[in-house]
Formats: C-alpha cells, structure tokens, sequence
C-alpha cells in the first residue's frame, strides 16, 4: 500500500521576479505546491481558489500594500502568513500594528532561516475564536449606529452629474464608510475602510470623516490629503490600525477629477467608450509607515463616463479579479442611473454569503442626451 503525503499549498506574493523566483526554490523544498503572484489582488485571488495553508507577503506591492492584502486575507483564510519587508526598521513597526500576519522578516533573508521561520509557524497551534456574548451584540449595535451617522445625509446635486451611494453593513460591523459634499465648483469626496471590526473600526472611521471635512478648504488635493493623514496616523497610532482611502475632488465643468488612492484599488473609470480601467493606489494605507506621502493623479470624466468605487466586500464575492471587473462594468453600462448602478453592484455579494461591509459610490457625467 503506498502512502500519500497531504498537499500543502503555499502562494508567494512577490513584485520581484528574482525575489519571487528564490521564494518559490526555498518553499519547494519544504515540499509546498508554490503558487506565484505579482502583485496584492492577484495574491488574494490565488489564496482564495487554493485554501493555501501558508503566504509569503511582500509589504510594498504595485497595486495594494502588504497590510491591506493581509487585511482581505483575514477575512476567510486562517493561512499561516509570513510578511517580508526591504527594511529590518520597519519591523518593530509592523510588530506594534494589528496586521493579522503571523511572522516578519527583512530582506535579504537566508533561505535557512527562511525555512526554520516557517517549520515554526507550522509548530504552532491556532486558537480558535471565541463565541459572540451579550455584550459583544451590544457592542456591534452601537458601532452599527456610529456606522450609519458617518454617511451622507444628503444627495449631490451637481448640474450634469449623477451621484449615488450605498451601503450594506454586515453582522460584525466594520469600518467602511463614504462621505461626500458640494463645492462651489464641484465636490469632494472620500471613500475609507477602517482596519478592525465592531465599535473600534466605527470609531476610527468616524475620525477620519471629521478629519478629511476639516481640511475642505485646503485647495490642493495632495496638500490636504497629506496634512490629514498626518493627523489620523498620530490619532489613530496607538490603536495599531490603519485605513484605507479613496480622496477625490471633482471640478464639475471640467470634468476633472484629482485624487488619491491610499491602498484602496478599487476605483474604476469606467468610458463611454473603451474598457474598465482601475485606478492604481499611489501608496500605502494611512497609519502604515511614518512619514508617507502620497502623489495625486489626474482623470478626465468626459460626458457618459462613470467613476465606480466599491469595497473589498464586492472584490471578495468574485473568484478573481478579471471575474469582478467584467461584473462591475456590466452593472455601471446596463443601469439606467447611479442609484440603480448601486444597488446591482451590492447584489454582486449577496447578503447571505457576504462576509464583510459592501460599499459602492457611483459617479456618472451625464452625456448630452440620455442617462
């Protein structure tokens, strides 16, 4: 009778093709099917199809960071998560904050003490979670209050445009929330996503909201998104969290919209004419590194086009990324006005599988004729 070793399946989350190359060698070695991924969203995509046992994460990747792709991962997979990071000073950092990885290591490693890391994470037990109690069911209705107060209360109406939001929260409560408000020429808006659950994540969602309003009449976008990032990292610090963060200002005669994407990545241009396009994040989430700056970018929202953004909830309800993005533009082309964009983009998770908040902000320039 032959015997059969269990597969183990590992995914190694690298930018770096050297790099990545070396990680697959060291893993194959300790006999892990390896599968590679190059960038965070493609990263998820493969740990969710494998029920991968164990990560290797790159904290600074193209598309979203390290803490935020450790953050999606802690919603459905107990894999064994071992963070890698260009710099050893960094590493007391990411010690201090609550990222959900396992271990940490600095480039460049041994590939030995790479394995021992790793036989070690593999000694240890996993504790199960605990079971929810009267007051926890407290707790997540009055964060479900802050929750809901964070959101607008009245609607844009700005001439030639369509806007819309919505928002489905989930038993457990976490930190999605969006804000939006009218300018004399235009508006401003902001899309965030706290780390963390329950009355914890409401209250720093809150901080944000009243942080990035008070700094509205700051005129450039990357100035005032700076000044209040500094501020929510020195609030929130302590805590170990961080958030994640759409910021735009949208000049309405122009069509110009200036924004920054701090490790969000799901903001869509969704043309009149052409595919889907996602905004690529210019950094990390705030409250990740000391010190960070993001740069603003540039998109032109001509007549007909749509800008589309949705929390990781929608992302998480697809089994991969070109499968979401197909899903999000057919929802933004085939409704006939942002309120009904929206609610079709949160019937993509349906509330009975959902596992986290679903957000969605919709904002359409209305062509010449039609919608």
């Amino acid at each position: 009778m032959v015997s059969s070793t269990p597969v183990r399946h590992a995914v190694v989350v690298e930018d770096d093709a050297d790099i990545r190359g070396l990680l697959v060698v060291v893993l194959e070695q300790l006999d892990f099917v390896v599968i590679e991924a190059p960038d965070g969203l493609s990263g998820v995509e493969a740990v969710r199809n494998t029920n991968a046992e164990l990560v290797t994460l790159d904290v600074n990747l193209p598309d979203i960071d390290g803490m935020e792709v450790c953050r999606r991962l802690r919603e459905f997979s107990d894999a064994y998560i071992l963070m890698l990071t260009a710099r050893a000073d960094e590493i007391d950092r990411l010690n201090g904050l609550d990222t959900g990885a396992d271990d940490y290591i600095s480039k460049p490693f041994s590939p030995k003490e790479l394995q021992a890391r790793i036989r070690a994470l593999f000694r240890r037990a996993r504790t199960p979670a605990p079971a929810g109690n009267a007051g926890q069911t407290d707790e997540l209705e009055r964060a479900a209050v802050v929750q809901q107060s964070l959101l607008p209360r009245e609607a844009v109406r700005l001439e030639g445009y369509d806007v819309a939001g919505a928002f489905r929260p989930t038993r457990s409560v976490g930190g999605d929330f969006y804000d939006w408000y009218q300018t004399s020429d235009g508006m401003h808006l902001t899309f965030a996503d706290a780390m963390g659950k329950g009355m914890g994540a409401a209250l720093i969602a809150a901080t944000v909201r009243a942080v990035m309003r008070s700094v509205a009449d700051t005129p450039a976008v990357d100035q005032a998104f700076g000044s209040a990032s500094t501020t929510i990292a020195s609030d929130i610090g302590q805590s170990g969290s961080f958030v994640t963060m759409f910021h735009g200002r949208l000049d309405g005669p122009s069509g110009k919209l200036s924004y920054i994407d701090a490790g969000h990545g799901l903001a869509l241009h969704i043309p009149v004419e052409g595919t889907a396009k996602r905004l690529v994040s210019a950094g990390p989430p705030v409250g990740i590194l000391d010190g960070q700056h993001w740069a603003a970018s540039e998109l032109q929202l001509e007549p007909g086009d749509s800008l589309v953004i949705v929390s990781d909830g929608v992302l998480d309800a697809h089994n991969s990324l070109d499968e979401f993005m197909v899903n999000v533009e057919k929802a933004a082309r085939n409704g006939t006005s942002s309120e009904e964009v929206c609610a079709a983009l949160l019937e993509l998770a349906p509330a009975a599988t959902a596992e986290d908040d679903v957000t969605a902000v919709v904002v359409h320039r209305k062509p010449d004729v039609g919608r």
